[in-house]
């Protein structure tokens, strides 16, 4: 088979890794290079970091294109972007999905199942459709979320399932329709979303859970702002961990409150 993926973060480039140790893949679709960082420097999306490493070759579309028809599948891993019904005639496009589906279909599946505090998450491939993460499903696995899970966590395990399903999927792909019961969906994640709530210590620990390590949620602690990367429960309360304050390095937070008292 040909393969090709469109992926564009830091996912998407690790399943693109997996897949190419077993496959061979005709070229990535990825995102333009972006501004990163304090400086706001043009940078590479994960996916094209990868893709150079592995000698594929990169197509950087401002809007989705087919680059090269000729490919059996693509297969499409936190691309960013909606596929247009135009393109999804011919190949076949796979939709990797980190999450139950339809449970938490949408932009932040990972960030939103810790959130909730489900006790399970997953991986869906299903086909590609117009409507939002409602396609036909080929293979589901689920996997618990313990509480020593963040997001990061969470994503690895996916992304090795992901290249697992797809390696049994992608030789014979047959579908299931999805359910519209049970269907919620995964909001992007916002500045709101990202303010700790001390008064509600179980929230909080969820919420750095979620957002760590590749967004952060913030809190006011000793007087200072400053993003909260680790914490625990103990005896329901909140404790803190790890911590940044704004314009510093992360550190040990009882290093942040010696340097402040």
């Amino acid at each position: 088979m040909r393969v090709a993926v469109a992926a564009t973060a830091a996912f998407g480039a690790d399943v693109l890794e997996r897949l190419a140790a077993n496959h061979e893949i005709a070229w990535l679709l990825t995102r333009p290079d972006a501004p990163r960082g304090r400086g706001r420097l043009l940078g590479a999306p994960p996916a094209k970091e990868v893709a150079e490493r592995l000698g594929i070759a990169v197509f950087q579309p401002a809007r989705p294109e087919l680059p090269e028809p000729d490919v059996d599948a693509v297969v499409v891993c936190a691309y960013g972007l909606l596929i247009p019904a135009a393109l999804l005639a011919h190949p076949l496009w796979l939709n990797i999905h980190p999450s139950l589906l339809p449970r938490w279909r949408g932009a932040a599946p990972v960030e939103r199942a810790i959130l909730a505090g489900d006790e399970e998450t997953g991986v869906t491939i299903h086909e590609t459709v117009a409507a939002l993460d409602a396609g036909p499903i080929a293979a589901q696995e689920a996997f618990p979320i313990s509480a020593a899970d963040d997001a990061g966590s969470i994503f690895a395990r996916a992304a090795e399932v992901a290249a697992r399903l797809l390696d049994r999927v992608l030789p014979a792909p047959s579908f299931t329709p999805q359910s519209e019961e049970g269907v919620t969906y995964a909001e992007k994640i916002g500045p709101t979303d990202r303010e700790l709530d001390l008064a509600d210590p179980l929230d909080a620990w969820r919420r750095v859970r979620a957002l760590s390590p590749h967004i952060g949620a913030w809190a006011t602690l000793e007087g200072r702002r400053v993003i909260v990367w680790k914490a625990r429960l103990e005896d329901g309360a909140f404790v803190p961990e790890e911590v940044q304050p704004e314009g510093k390095r992360r550190m040990a937070y009882d290093e942040f409150a010696r340097g402040i008292r």
